[in-house]
């Protein structure tokens, strides 16, 4: 057989064939048993590799947020002490509230003296401008009720009755305008719950409501919203976006909140996916902009010339091959160090230390650098950062669209930031029930972030969308430069 006998040769040379056999035969059943066993060490070690990889994933190298943390997880290192004080340091200019100017203030009330502080005699006259300390008071709710009449009167002649109708903009249901603004902004901008929103309008305000109508006040509002929600999604549709999505929960079935975030527009739409589907109907189908986004495959559908990559979840790819050691580590810091000098430069651009004509003189070289950096990764022995740089060399194109194109960020943090709101919304609600709930959502987070964008008043204008409901009109325009 030419094989090494199992035993030395002296001794199985004294053995009988056919003994001899027999051992051969369990020689190599064990031998098949310590390969098939080698196979199984070596996938539960990957298995091991795999599960410690994820131990030690935080939101400095995977896609984790910060909230996933605690307030105890993973966090820079703290800074040395500086010696200082906790506080205003000195220099530092005085803060003060601002007067009410005396035409505003509801009522004056006067401590003048009447006898001298040190001699007791009395004093008298005024002063020009004394000091004054103002004190901001809510009033007691008092709900202002009104209450609609249609009389019907009978005709002197036919004797055939006419019911009256009530002047336009007068609200038929049992709550105005105002009160239906205040309702929405408690669950959409405050995410208080249905009966949060019910007691609140009961101990604050004094209007006693029904977790029902809550409910329906909320899609009264969303009625109202409509066209300016719908102008929102026209906007975006002609200008660079950065788009993201979290997930969402309707009627326990998971669902996706998406948003398209612009300089001074911002829009939100439910959907059941993630898919290319979806941000075809969010941009448009004849969408000509760049999205900025992280590599997920729906955003594939777009030319790479038209995206951008989001470089802070590159840095944090960077820096999950930096721990995972052996091969992929010099890579991972090679392309941090990359990433570390791209951010910096976008930072003088920003701040106006360069021009972008500068900057992108300085890009080219770093750009034809990253390739080379990308090469050793590409043939390294970890399959995970292989796999990376793999595929950020098929997408170099839409990593540089930032420094070709004025107005683009080279990160999604916009959309990040934007999107916040309706990840605590959901972790506080675990969702919604209906379909018309998730329009609500949708609606309301657009008309509230939108308008902190532009500095508007959220009250002011939901108040005046609703009233505009009311009488049967278009309510005013939330895009920018707009007069409402």
């Amino acid at each position: 057989m030419g094989r090494e006998p199992p035993l030395p040769q002296e001794l199985w040379s004294q053995i009988p064939p056919q003994i001899q056999a027999a051992l051969w035969l369990v020689v190599e059943g064990y031998e098949q048993r310590i390969i098939g066993l080698a196979a199984q060490v070596a996938e539960l070690q990957g298995e091991l590799r795999e599960l410690r990889a994820q131990l030690g994933q935080n939101a400095q190298n995977s896609w984790r947020p910060p909230s996933s943390e605690g307030p105890h997880g993973k966090r820079k290192p703290p800074k040395a002490p500086s010696g200082r004080k906790p506080g205003a340091q000195p220099g530092h200019p005085v803060q003060r509230r601002a007067l009410v100017p005396l035409e505003q203030v509801s009522e004056v009330i006067v401590g003048k003296p009447t006898h001298c502080r040190r001699g007791g005699r009395p004093v008298v006259g005024s002063e020009p401008a004394p000091g004054r300390q103002p004190v901001s008071e809510v009033p007691l709710p008092a709900p202002y009720v009104t209450a609609s009449q249609l009389p019907r009167l009978s005709c002197a002649c036919c004797g055939i009755t006419t019911c009256g109708e009530l002047p336009a903009g007068v609200p038929t249901t049992c709550y105005g305008p105002r009160l239906a603004s205040v309702v929405a902004l408690c669950s959409g901008a405050y995410r208080m719950s249905k009966r949060m929103v019910a007691s609140f309008c009961g101990d604050v305000l004094g209007v006693a409501l029904a977790v029902g109508e809550i409910c329906r006040i909320e899609q009264t509002v969303t009625q109202a919203v409509a066209p300016a929600v719908k102008d929102a999604q026209l906007y975006v549709q002609t200008r660079d976006t950065n788009v993201d999505e979290t997930p969402w929960w309707e009627h326990a079935h998971r669902q996706w909140v998406w948003t398209g975030v612009t300089a001074q527009v911002s829009v939100f739409a439910s959907a059941t996916s993630r898919g290319a589907a979806v941000l075809a109907a969010l941009l448009g189908e004849l969408y000509a902009g760049s999205v900025t986004r992280d590599r997920a495959k729906a955003y594939d559908t777009r030319p790479l010339r038209d995206r951008q990559l989001c470089w802070a979840h590159l840095a944090r790819d960077f820096q999950a091959m930096i721990d995972r050691g052996g091969p992929a580590r010099p890579v991972g810091e090679a392309l941090l160090e990359h990433a570390h000098v791209l951010f910096a430069w976008w930072h003088w651009v920003r701040d106006g230390t360069w021009t972008r004509s500068t900057f992108q003189q300085y890009v080219r070289p770093l750009r034809a650098s990253f390739r080379l950096e990308l090469e050793p990764g590409r043939a390294c022995g970890c399959p995970k950062t292989a796999a990376t740089c793999r595929e950020l060399l098929t997408r170099e194109a839409a990593l540089r669209t930032f420094v070709r194109v004025e107005g683009i960020e080279p990160t999604n943090n916009a959309a990040e930031r934007q999107l916040r709101h309706a990840v605590q919304w959901r972790k506080v609600s675990y969702g919604t029930q209906s379909a018309q709930g998730s329009r609500f959502v949708a609606s309301i987070l657009t008309v509230v972030v939108t308008c902190q964008q532009q500095g508007r008043n959220v009250l002011a204008y939901l108040t005046a969308c609703c009233q505009a409901f009311y009488a049967g009109q278009v309510g005013p325009s939330v895009l920018p430069n707009t007069s409402s």
